[in-house]
């Protein structure tokens, strides 16, 4: 009878542990302190295969239009600039401040069917949004296609695209008519979209401790 109440015994254990430590308010769950390594490993583990295993059934649709390139770069200047960078932008506030790092998405162009997956669904445990509740695969398609071409691009050639943008559209304004997509052929796997590893504890504490007097120099090499 042991062999059956000790498996018992020892769930019992780790339920009063995981209540005890839960109870407790050590974990630290600030922004501005990194997850333990274990932490962060286990959670990207669960992440990119949980990713992995819904793209099978998405087939990118041709993304070399440049009507649709432009589209998506109208659309990823207001909504995702502040957090993903930009061609000419060095950093953001914003991103400054978010835990884990977004990608920088000025320096590789992320595997498309990965990319529309992530922008419609969003991902839990990071800041990213799901912006399929505001905005139809099409929208969603055109800023794969502009995200394929813009680590080759210039800062010129990003403010060309998007300056006829308005201004009404951000973080909280979707399109009024959304447009089903013609999604048929299958492109190449590029580089996942992963975000950035976590920095030292100690960096990120002294960080911290070091950005209130950048602030201001922060806000100077913004680019709008």
């Amino acid at each position: 009878m042991r062999f059956v109440y000790a498996p018992i015994f020892w769930i019992v254990i780790a339920v009063i542990a995981f209540f005890a430590f839960a109870f407790s308010g050590i974990h630290q769950v600030g922004a501005d302190v990194p997850h333990w390594s274990i932490t962060w490993h286990a959670i990207g583990l669960v992440r990119e295969h949980a990713v992995e295993r819904r793209l099978a059934d998405i087939k990118p649709p041709p993304l070399d239009d440049p009507a649709l390139i432009r589209l998506g770069a109208e659309h990823y200047s207001k909504m995702c600039t502040g957090c993903h960078l930009a061609p000419g932008m060095g950093r953001s506030e914003l991103r400054d401040g978010l835990y884990p790092a977004p990608s920088n998405l000025t320096r590789f162009a992320p595997a498309p069917s990965e990319a529309f997956w992530i922008i419609k669904h969003g991902l839990k445990m990071t800041v990213m949004p799901a912006w399929g509740l505001t905005h139809d695969d099409h929208t969603i398609w055109a800023m794969v296609a502009y995200l394929q071409k813009q680590p080759r691009m210039s800062a010129a050639e990003f403010h060309a695209l998007t300056a006829n943008a308005s201004a009404g559209e951000g973080h909280d304004e979707a399109p009024a008519h959304p447009r089903p997509c013609p999604c048929r052929h299958r492109l190449r796997r590029r580089p996942r979209l992963r975000p950035a590893p976590p920095p030292a504890r100690t960096d990120r504490v002294a960080e911290t401790r070091r950005r209130p007097r950048a602030a201001g120099r922060a806000g100077n090499r913004l680019m709008s």
